[in-house]
């Protein structure tokens, strides 16, 4: 029934069939205008992390706005005139942008050593470095071995300050992703109803479209922000940083890597169908059902609203390579059974072929399917989308293939197609065939070899995320990133947030506090009694560690705000002390420097710190288990008295969570790969000859990377699972035809040969196209990209070999289709 149904489709009418695809490709052009693309550092979390909504909750609490820094290396010393000038023109023109909150810089410090006034008024009528009466080099002495300052805004050496840009509050955006998150705890915890599930599909798709306008808003105000600091480089070297840069300039490598691998792509398959095949029309023919398939794909993410993030920037010339595949089997077959049976007329030729690719290539499908799905499981919304995305478009490029390519053969093909040069034999399958059949011991002891490499080198990988390290040195991102690392204290920040009981039991009877009646210990009184020595020693303890590290680069809390009163005062202040200077600091530095730090109504104190993100042999997962077990162990913290929060234990609990669930899928992969391979030959002994040459090459790429000390990252970890599901295709294509030509033949050596001068060809002309297809990926800006192009590439080649040495000779040892005559 079913093939009569194929045959009235692609034989009997292919021009209806045509024009259905012609106008689903007008409807997915028309679709493509939704087309969207996220670079955002939400799109990079875990969907429900309660480290994320514990840091939403410190950034709350403690006033943290969204910023950008740059970095200000002046012509001539910060002490002369013309660089104040310059420095206060540039934050002038800066704070006039209407989306800029408040800009901070060197001269923008308050100086408490410029006079011998006392403390007091020294607080009530602070100087800057802008004044014209103040000593400059006086000043700028006190700001470079300030214990808050240096090496946040001014650098060790005094030649790079740090401009901190705030912005201004997204208060809209603030509303949806707390609406958002109510929604998704919720969904979790309790369900949500009908009405609440209609409702939150509507807020989804509000919530994602102004997310779009304030990706677009963000875009210009970097432009912005860029053509200023353009305007004023003369006289400095300027790098922009910061999140919201960023965001911007990944959008801009996805939206390159999109044009650039989709094109490099698609004129590589050009050159690899006119190397095959030598004649124009069996370039078009295949390219067309490429483009139909992927702006079919296109107009599918645009009609349901995915968005493309830098994990998936690259589906576009996965679903290339993938479906080039596909047509090339389909072709290949096609010519083959016109040159072995001249009697054949072209349609029946097109029905035959595509009915013997049918069930391989639809095996093949649902394998690399599996390989996909596993990133599904990942917890990470653009790693699950990833895979989605590559699951819808594989289904899109089979029915594709056997819709599209077989009418096109059958309206454009003549009825004589043997003049092709894939026919012929060729010395590289030759070559792969003679050794499979003459050199047990070379294959077998290779074999074993690459296993003990996989082995020892898969016990050296490490699962790291550097984001420093994510991108090209030539890239601004980098260049700002290594530049406030080098000389700002570090990028990457954490939090340490110390608890204190409500009430301090601790305290000593003689207390400066003791005398003071309850009744005036009210909320609005808590200052007065909140700063104990005791704590203050505890911050400072914490501090001083914090400091100690050599991974960490700037800290910041009260602590190096109390050093620098006792260092004015000459003296280790007291409790009374601390409060009435508290008490006594102007608003605008408390702001600053004091609020970030206290929060005295919920008894906690906040100790930041920048990690050094370049450092080589930083281990972040390490340092963060290293500094919450010293708080306890070193420092004898309780662990209620303290918890860790910030953007690294984000994207650490990422990649861990990530690492955790590919390891654990790969089996789940592996298993369904093998059960497929039972169904389609329902032969146990074959199933595990199929499977295993694939998996040898997935996991020697994993030793290679822990070889070449490589960390697993979030793209690089998904190589195994992904390898296996693309590489075990060609073992499907060659058993497939193995035991076609077994029955033929009856014997294994001529099968053999036979298979390597067939579907040996086809397979290595689309292992050379994906091998070299996947090499396009290194011309990303984004280097996990880089690595996931190079190595999945280079593990297709393994498998390849392995497809047509290992994979053949283990068929003439075991001989799973009976013996031969």
């Amino acid at each position: 029934m079913w093939s009569n149904i194929y045959k009235k489709i692609v034989i009997d009418f292919p021009k209806i069939t045509l024009l259905l695809l012609s106008i689903i490709i007008v409807f997915s052009l028309y679709q493509a205008k939704n087309f969207n693309l996220d670079a955002s550092s939400d799109a990079l979390l875990l969907e429900g992390d309660k480290d994320l909504k514990y840091l939403r909750e410190v950034n709350k609490r403690y006033g943290s706005k969204d910023f950008l820094v740059l970095t200000y290396t002046p012509v001539s010393s910060f002490v002369e005139k013309e660089t104040i000038i310059n420095l206060q023109l540039l934050k002038s023109k800066i704070e006039k942008l209407t989306w800029v909150d408040s800009v901070i810089t060197v001269i923008d410090v308050p100086l408490l050593k410029s006079t011998d006034e006392g403390l007091m008024e020294r607080l009530k009528n602070y100087k800057t470095l802008a004044y014209p009466e103040i000593d400059r080099k006086r000043g700028f002495d006190e700001i470079i071995n300030s214990p808050i300052y240096k090496d946040y805004v001014i650098s060790k050496d005094g030649k790079t300050s740090g401009i901190v840009v705030y912005l201004k509050k997204d208060k809209r955006l603030s509303e949806f992703i707390e609406i958002k998150d109510k929604y998704y705890n919720q969904l979790v915890d309790q369900g949500l109803t009908k009405v609440e599930k209609v409702n939150y599909k509507k807020f989804l798709t509000e919530y994602e479209d102004y997310k779009n306008l304030y990706n677009k808003r963000n875009h210009q105000n970097i432009s912005e922000i860029r053509d200023v600091i353009n305007k004023y480089g003369e006289n400095a070297k300027i790098h922009l940083g910061g999140i919201p840069m960023i965001a911007n300039d990944m959008m801009s490598f996805i939206k390159s890597d999109i044009i650039v691998f989709g094109i490099g792509v698609f004129i590589f398959i050009i050159f690899t169908l006119w190397f095959i095949f030598r004649n124009i029309k069996w370039v078009i023919l295949p390219l067309l059902g490429c483009a139909t398939s992927v702006i079919i794909m296109i107009g599918l993410l645009g009609l349901i609203g995915w968005k493309v993030t830098v994990i998936s920037s690259n589906f576009i010339a996965l679903m290339l390579i993938l479906n080039m595949a596909m047509n090339i089997h389909v072709t290949v077959r096609f010519l083959q059974l016109k040159k072995e049976y001249p009697s054949l007329n072209k349609s029946e030729a097109v029905l035959d072929a595509s009915k013997k690719m049918m069930l391989p290539i639809l095996y093949t499908v649902l394998t690399t399917i599996c390989a996909f799905m596993s990133l599904v499981f990942s917890g990470i919304k653009p790693i699950i989308d990833f895979g989605w995305m590559m699951t819808m478009g594989l289904i899109v490029s089979l029915l594709v293939t056997f819709l599209l390519l077989p009418s096109l053969l059958n309206i454009f093909s003549s009825e004589n197609e043997i003049n092709v040069k894939d026919t012929e034999k060729s010395k590289i399958t030759s070559l792969l065939g003679s050794v499979a059949k003459k050199s047990r011991i070379l294959i077998f002891g290779s074999t074993l070899l690459v296993i003990l490499a996989s082995i020892f080198g898969i016990s050296k990988l490490e699962v790291e995320n550097s984001f420093i390290n994510y991108f090209d040195k030539k890239t601004e991102i980098y260049k700002g990133m290594k530049k406030i690392d080098d000389d700002l204290g570090g990028t990457t920040p954490l939090n340490i947030i110390l608890k204190f009981p409500s009430k301090d039991t601790n305290e000593s009877s003689d207390d400066e506090f003791s005398e003071w009646d309850e009744d005036e210990k009210s909320d609005e009184d808590k200052s007065k009694y909140w700063f104990t020595r005791d704590k203050m020693d505890k911050i400072l303890r914490v501090h001083d560690y914090l400091d100690s590290l050599p991974e960490i680069g700037k800290v910041l809390s009260f602590g190096s705000i109390l050093r620098v009163a006792e260092d004015l005062n000459n003296k280790e202040l007291q409790s009374l002390e601390i409060a009435v200077l508290y008490s006594k600091i102007p608003e605008e530095i408390k702001k600053e420097i004091i609020s970030p730090y206290i929060s005295v109504d919920d008894d906690e104190a906040r100790i930041t710190v920048r990690i050094k993100d370049s450092l080589k042999d930083l281990r972040r997962n390490d340092l963060i288990k290293k500094i919450d077990n010293e708080l306890n162990t070193k420092l004898n913290f309780q662990k209620d008295e303290y918890k860790l929060a910030g953007v690294l234990i984000l994207f650490n609990n990422l990649l861990q969570s990530l690492f955790k669930s590919q390891i654990l899928t790969l089996g789940i992969v592996i298993l369904g790969i093998f059960v497929m391979f039972f169904i389609l030959f329902r032969n146990i002994t074959l199933s595990l000859i199929g499977v295993v040459p694939n998996f040898i090459a997935a996991f020697f790429i994993l030793g290679i990377i822990g070889l070449m000390n490589i960390p697993l990252d979030m793209m690089t970890i998904t190589i195994a699972a992904i390898t296996i599901g693309i590489a075990v295709d060609n073992s499907i294509h060659y058993i497939y035809r193995f035991r076609e030509e077994f029955k033929k033949i009856n014997n294994y050596n001529r099968t053999l040969d036979r298979c390597h001068n067939t579907v040996g060809i086809a397979i290595l002309n689309t292992s050379i196209t994906i091998v070299f297809g996947f090499s396009i990926l290194i011309l990303s800006n984004f280097i996990p990209t880089i690595y996931f192009g190079i190595f999945t590439g280079i593990a297709m080649l393994l498998a390849m070999i392995s497809v047509l040495t290992l994979l053949p000779k283990l068929l003439l040892v075991y001989k799973p289709f009976g013996e031969d005559n």
